[in-house]
């Protein structure tokens, strides 16, 4: 069978199932981080690994210091997601022989330019030959706070679905120059009590449905009151993915007052409620916020 007519999820569930992780782990694959423990009884640690792929993840005309960015951003926005803080980071570079050295320069100008804004040392890596396209693989240790960490799966029937910022701006090229909402979320789990999250990389008509899927829930959502980039339309907000927000799950006891608090503390960022979790329901109607009719976002291999 080719991986095609598979396609990432079930892949990655299928390569997964084998015999059960170290009781020193506390969250392993599934989730957007690994969280294991550490010697230091107040934090666990935080590991993480992601990939961009010329062709792929960039064009290869794209500016070599904006693909710096994103290969680097791209992992510190899924310690946004868990709400963990990024501390190291080693880069493995695969590139052909006939790449420029200035390309590559500028490539790292971007990697140090991203690392610094969150205070990551690049401290190591890895450099190979390619005859193919290029890839620049990250991978970032950091820590959180036990007790603080936040899954995908302890959404709760009725919670308020929330996503920060506007959807669907990857078309105008934002995929280069986004910056991972970690200062937002550590703000959210030092003052809320936030049940489930995620960012969002693959669209939200992917990976809200795996939130969902993790929290064993079903949800319904607003098209009307997405909030959309300019130039983007519903669909946009929804399938085309790379929009590095955060989606999260909260009580709708704790709505209005997350709502005022938001808007003092980031006054310039929009934070919209679209929908709601919902239990699963074999009488529902097909209607359009039912999760299996919403347009998938990206899915690698597909």
């Amino acid at each position: 069978m080719k991986l095609r007519a598979v396609g990432e999820d079930a892949l990655l569930a299928s390569l997964l199932r084998g015999p059960p992780v170290s009781q020193r782990v506390i969250a392993a694959a599934g989730d957007d981080c690994a969280v294991v423990e550490s010697p230091d009884r107040k934090t666990s640690l935080v590991l993480k690994t992601d990939c961009v792929v010329e062709k792929i993840h960039f064009a290869p005309a794209a500016d070599p210091i904006l693909v710096g960015w994103k290969a680097m951003m791209r992992p510190l926005s899924d310690f946004a997601a868990i709400s963990a803080v990024p501390q190291f980071a080693l880069v493995t570079l695969i590139v052909s022989a006939t790449r420029s050295t200035m390309w590559v320069k500028k490539l790292y100008r971007g990697l140090q330019r991203a690392a610094s804004r969150f205070g990551v040392g690049i401290v190591g890596g890895e450099t190979s030959a390619t005859r193919g396209p290029a890839v620049i693989s990250v991978s970032v240790t950091g820590f959180v706070e036990k007790g603080r960490w936040i899954s995908r799966a302890g959404g709760k029937k009725g919670d308020d679905l929330f996503v920060t910022g506007r959807l669907g701006g990857s078309l105008r090229g934002r995929h280069l120059r986004f910056v991972p909402r970690i200062n937002e979320s550590r703000w959210l789990t030092k003052n809320f009590r936030v049940h489930a999250m995620m960012d969002l990389s693959d669209g939200l008509g992917a990976d809200l449905p795996r939130l969902a899927r993790a929290s064993k829930l079903a949800f319904k959502i607003d098209r009307e009151k997405l909030p959309l980039a300019r130039g983007a339309k519903i669909d946009n907000a929804i399938s085309d993915g790379e929009d590095y927000e955060l989606l999260f799950a909260i009580s709708r006891r704790d709505r209005e007052r997350l709502e005022r608090a938001w808007r003092k503390k980031f006054p310039k960022l929009l934070l919209t409620r679209i929908g709601r979790l919902s239990q699963f329901s074999i009488k529902a109607s097909p209607a359009r916020t039912n999760s299996q009719l919403l347009p998938g976002g990206y899915v690698h291999f597909k």
